[in-house]
């Protein structure tokens, strides 16, 4: 992805200045020129535990992200790293590497688990680096786990705690996959005398105690808060020391045959696991993250929290729906306008010209507003975009009227300019002269109706100009010496006779357009409901994955609570597994009662300024 490789190295993307958190204008901006879909990959930890040198890694470079030598943690904030997915293509990787949690320095912990929630918030994966062995100690320090349920809200705050509560089971729905990877481990992975994979490791440390005391509760809680928020399967990756003492305080500029074998062993299997296996970012809902909505979500979550507010699930994905679908709205009408200002050249065309593109052009734009869109579940955004295109049409529908008047009246003036002269010259004034005006100015009207492409407006120009000349054929009439009285009132009864016949011309020539044009527009609405039924039926069919892989995620840990003797936790993670299988049950009457009431009423209703603009205008003519 060429934006991507724009970025050489990392920058800030969420600076951290004494404890308060604000968004980087470049990052954002950098962000936002990344249409393609994001997969991210935080890393979080200790300060100190060698984050940046993974995160390095995975961006396939040696440095970028600051390694830090001395005790001093290097990273504030939260850096980003833009790269192309090494197997994927059209995507682009996200690394971000957060300050260290636990520094000293800051004396802040409030701020540590800000950081904390926003990796948790903004990425698909998330890397927990520790040190040592996964003992007791190590998951203690991972208390940011268990106060996500304070700092994270799936609904509106607005909603009652108690419900509130309820749904914390459904964080899994939406949190990234999680992998622990313990840096500097010296242990055999052996379990009672067995030898065990890591994730096993990782899974036996999660284990719970039975037991009602404090000390089992707290014990319990952050390893519960992992199985509750973070999918399964969980994985883990334990590294040993990757070089010796000495090389260690300069990790950035050693070759890889400096590095211990082993070492960059695992490297390559986390590295290839992270590659392989991480899924593109999504917000609640399942619709796919790209660069620039990413920017939005990060400036949306800073300030939710500069603001004294918890980030919110439900409001982020609003927010970000709204700014997605306004820009959804302006690019599809610029692929409708782009298309149509081609036929500005071709002035005047027919009825079915116009109308032909506009249904091709307007089906494009519904195409382009769909993709771009997402949450537009009352048609909101859908029908500002058809209001837009309407009033755009109607006034090409004017521009061209207004062409087709004047090459038709144009034309007739060219036509009707030797019988002008012949008239100044007293050619019909003679006896016979009105015979001779008739022939005359019969042929003119049949030459004028052989030329083709004059436009909507042929037989309407036409009736105003026969009509205007009336008075003229009049006069001629009644001073050609050669009619007898009885003549003239025949030949006058004629001329009427042949007025009205032309008026019948016109009405019939707008009748049609008026036809072709409402059929036109019954066949763009049945386009847009079609592709507003696909959209819906594609978000929905996003919402039950996301639901599936919840429903799998807890049918694992209820297992492994069966397993180990834990019958009451099953018991609560069936009647978790059950309220999940419901909702996704009941998200299909979405269709129903949200999306069908809207197609319906788009059906029913033709679009309003076309009837009274342009319909009306045709039939006031008549």
């Amino acid at each position: 992805m060429s934006k991507a490789r724009l970025m050489p190295s990392p920058i800030c993307l969420v600076e951290n200045v004494n404890g308060s958190l604000s968004t980087c204008k470049d990052a954002i901006q950098f962000l936002c020129r990344i249409h393609e879909p994001v997969v991210v990959v935080s890393v979080v930890g200790l300060y100190r535990t060698g984050k940046s040198y993974l995160m390095n890694r995975l961006a396939g470079q040696q440095s970028g992200f600051d390694l830090g030598n001395t005790i001093e943690s290097k990273t504030k904030g939260i850096w980003m790293w833009c790269v192309p997915h090494p197997y994927k293509e059209g995507h682009t990787l996200v690394l971000l590497d957060t300050e260290g949690l636990g520094d000293v320095a800051k004396g802040d912990s409030k701020n540590d688990s800000w950081i904390f929630c926003l990796a948790v918030l903004l990425s698909s994966t998330l890397v927990y680096n520790s040190r040592g062995t996964i003992d007791n100690t190590a998951v203690e320090k991972l208390h940011y786990v268990a106060e996500l349920a304070e700092n994270i809200k799936i609904r509106s705050t607005e909603v009652a705690d108690e419900e509130e509560e309820e749904e914390d089971f459904k964080f899994v729905q939406f949190f990234p996959s999680f992998t622990w990877v313990v840096r500097d481990f010296t242990l055999e992975l052996v379990i009672e005398g067995n030898r065990v994979t890591e994730d096993e490791y990782l899974e036996f440390a999660l284990q719970l105690k039975k037991g009602m005391s404090k000390k089992v509760s707290d014990y319990n809680l952050p390893r519960q808060c992992i199985r509750n928020y973070f999918p399964s399967p969980r994985k883990c990756f334990v590294f040993p020391s990757p070089a010796s003492p000495e090389n260690m305080t300069r990790l950035e500029s050693l070759q890889e045959r400096d590095l211990v074998p082993d070492f960059l062993e695992v490297t390559g299997r986390f590295c290839d696991h992270i590659f392989h296996n991480s899924v593109v970012k999504t917000v609640k809902g399942g619709h796919r993250v790209t660069g620039k909505l990413l920017g939005h979500l990060v400036k949306i979550y800073v300030d939710t929290i500069n603001s004294g507010k918890v980030p919110c699930l439900d409001n982020a994905v609003v927010t970000l729906a709204n700014l997605e679908n306004q820009t959804a709205v302006q690019e599809a009408l610029k692929t409708y306008q782009t298309g149509m200002e081609k036929m500005k050249n071709k002035f005047p065309v027919s009825v079915e010209d116009i109308t032909s593109e506009h249904q091709k052009f307007s089906s494009l734009a519904t195409s382009e507003f769909m993709k771009l869109s997402f949450k537009d579940e009352k048609g909101e955004y859908l029908k500002k975009l058809k209001e837009a295109i309407d009033e755009y049409y109607v006034g090409l529908l004017q521009e061209n009227e207004m062409a087709s008047e004047k090459k038709c009246r144009d034309l007739l003036k060219n036509l009707f300019s030797d019988m002008n002269k012949w008239l100044q010259e007293g050619k019909y004034s003679q006896s016979g002269g009105y015979e001779l005006y008739c022939r005359d100015r019969d042929t003119i009207v049949e030459q004028y109706r052989r030329e083709p492409n004059k436009g909507v407006l042929a037989e309407a120009v036409l009736n105003e100009f026969l009509n205007e000349r009336g008075t003229e054929a009049n006069s001629i009439l009644y001073t050609d010496t050669k009619l007898t009285e009885n003549d003239r009132m025949f030949q006058e009864e004629k001329e009427k006779n042949a007025l009205l016949e032309q008026k019948y011309k016109e009405q019939e020539e707008k009748r049609m357009e008026s036809e072709r044009m409402l059929q036109a527009e019954k066949e763009r609405q049945q386009d847009q409901m079609r592709q507003m039924q696909e959209k819906f039926n594609k978000e929905l069919e996003q919402q039950k994955q996301e639901m599936d892989r919840a429903i799998e995620s807890k049918l694992k840990e209820r297992e492994e609570m069966l397993k180990k003797g834990f019958s009451e936790k099953a018991d609560l993670l069936n009647e978790e597994i059950a309220n999940l299988k419901k909702e996704k049950e009941s998200s299909g009457g979405l269709m129903k009662e949200v999306v069908m009431p809207i197609l319906g009423t788009l059906a029913e209703i033709l679009p309003a300024i076309l009837n009274y603009k342009v319909l009306m205008k045709g039939l006031k003519r008549i």
